[in-house]
């Protein structure tokens, strides 16, 4: 699954298009590198989100096509 859909479905951003843009800016880090909203997002993968004043690090632990309100927290881990 494309990165910036899997930041959408899963509610860690908004918006696709936003994350699109972060992606596109730089902002969205993953396994120690920038990455293109493009990338094929993989369980294991380490994603760091640098928007706003905290970053945010979550580790994916499923790739999912839909994910409900309830269920989208289920999908990844916040490392601190």
């Amino acid at each position: 699954m494309r990165l910036d859909k899997y930041l959408k479905i899963t509610r860690l951003i908004k918006r696709r298009t936003i994350a699109n843009e972060a992606c596109d800016a730089g902002k969205i880090v993953v396994n120690g590198k920038v990455a293109r909203a493009s990338y094929d997002v993989k369980v294991g993968d380490i994603i760091e989100i640098n928007m706003g004043t905290k970053p945010l690090k979550a580790k994916v632990l499923n790739v999912t096509e839909y994910a409900t309100k309830d269920t989208a927290a289920d999908n990844y881990e916040i490392i601190l």
